[in-house]
């Protein structure tokens, strides 16, 4: 009998796994985007990769069991190994306390790695071709740097009951005298009041991030602020900016061919708008939690977004999708039905984290390797084999069952372009 060998086979016997020297943290999630994770994790990388994984199970149960110390431990390991790759988790609010039954509401784990690692997240979209862009004139990819330590994310708030004066101390260490700010004098029921805080050194490793990342990318550099209210505030951001430039940077962007700019915030969202993109914009904590966002849904989805944590010392990142845990996909899940979940974002976590990994090794198959994972994901799409979500921007919402695939045939079809992209070379 002739043992007949298809083409994928041969492709599977061409392929010898990628040897990945220094290990990886792999942050583990929640809900459907958990459940995608161990199929890419199955189709996508393991098959491949010859892959040491620091494994931490940051689902909320193990939050809860840890008392949320393994958030911490991640972070740490992440500082330790210098490549995180994390899945998407639940920041629990009243209903999840009641429907985990947890001890107590714990704090977002994404704010918590930040606060650790202190980094710079920068989100850039996936562009496909065939993807209609709500803002149509946006035809080159906009990073945006969100400075992600910090102001309204680490502020004391409190609600004020009745009349009264809110003051701001400052107490220095040493036999400094102290200094006292009269905020406000209220007056009948009360109000609410936050106090926030920044520091130089974050401020000055925004700078450095983001200067870094427009540097390699060639692209020029913005940074808004509200200094003309802020004065103080945010015209430290805008000063320390300043001066990381003109010692460190001008000279290397001046050569390049890009230059770094200070805009404000109402005015730098109006020239997003009508600007045709191919730049990175700096952005205040707040602002970039919420631009960042504008900027997905104006280049299609959310689900096409690419979202990288740098730290300052220019070494170490975190790679995590964009997007939430996809709760009513779980659901439905749940209860044995047939989703047609975008694991794209949480696939480009894991390429984005192994390139940066293969950067640091210098391991050239590697970083081979992921440029071709992510070509295969806008491959499938470009060939039309996509999720319901993508199939909605493309057909509108008649779209029928044979125009889109399920979350399973979606990384297959993956798995299956990646094969062949890398068998081509195998056969060399």
């Amino acid at each position: 009998m002739i043992a007949v060998i298809t083409q994928r086979q041969q492709v599977k016997m061409a392929f010898d796994k990628i040897k990945v020297t220094n290990p990886i943290v792999e942050m583990d999630g929640d809900e459907m985007t958990r459940v995608i994770w161990k199929s890419i994790k199955d189709k996508l990388i393991l098959p491949f990769l010859d892959l040491d994984i620091k494994y931490f199970d940051l689902g909320l149960p193990n939050r809860d069991a840890t008392d949320d110390r393994i958030t911490v431990e991640s972070a740490e390991a992440t500082l330790k190994y210098n490549v995180a790759i994390k899945c998407a988790t639940i920041t629990p609010d009243e209903g999840r306390v009641k429907e985990f039954n947890l001890k107590n509401m714990w704090k977002s784990p994404n704010g918590t790695i930040r606060n650790i690692l202190n980094g710079t997240v920068f989100r850039e979209p996936i562009i496909c071709k065939n993807i209609p862009r709500l803002v149509s004139g946006w035809t080159k990819p906009i990073c945006i740097g969100r400075h992600a330590f910090g102001d309204q994310y680490r502020a004391t708030d409190t609600v004020i009951q009745g009349p009264g004066k809110l003051k701001l101390v400052f107490v220095p260490d040493g036999n400094n005298e102290k200094t006292e700010f009269e905020v406000f004098k209220f007056k009948g029921a009360g109000g609410v009041a936050l106090s926030m805080y920044n520091t130089d050194e974050s401020i000055q490793a925004f700078a450095e991030a983001s200067m870094n990342t427009a540097y390699l990318k060639k692209w020029p550099l913005y940074l808004s602020t509200k200094n003309t209210i802020l004065k103080k505030y945010d015209g430290r951001f805008k000063d320390i900016f300043q001066e990381v430039y003109e010692t460190k940077w001008k000279s290397k962007f001046e050569a390049a061919g890009i230059w770094y700019e200070h805009r404000l915030i109402d005015d730098m969202v109006a020239y997003a708008l009508k600007s045709e993109g191919g730049y990175v914009w700096a952005c205040k904590n707040y602002d970039g939690d919420v631009q960042s966002d504008f900027l997905a849904q104006g280049f299609g989805s959310l689900g096409l977004m690419t979202s990288v944590l740098v730290c300052p010392d220019g070494k170490t990142i975190e790679a995590e999708a964009a997007h939430g845990t996809v709760t009513r996909h779980y659901r439905v899940h749940q209860k044995g039905g047939e989703t047609s979940t975008n694991s794209i974002a949480s696939i480009f976590a894991w390429s984005r984290g192994l390139a940066h990994r293969a950067k640091l090794d210098g391991n050239v198959k590697l970083l081979d390797f992921t440029t071709k994972l992510e070509a295969s994901c806008i491959g499938a799409v470009q060939s039309g084999k996509m999720t319901k979500d993508l199939a909605l921007l493309i057909h509108g919402p008649r779209v029928s069952r044979s125009q889109f695939l399920n979350t399973e045939e979606f990384i297959d079809a993956v798995a299956e372009e990646l094969r062949a992209r890398l068998s081509v070379k195998a056969k060399l």
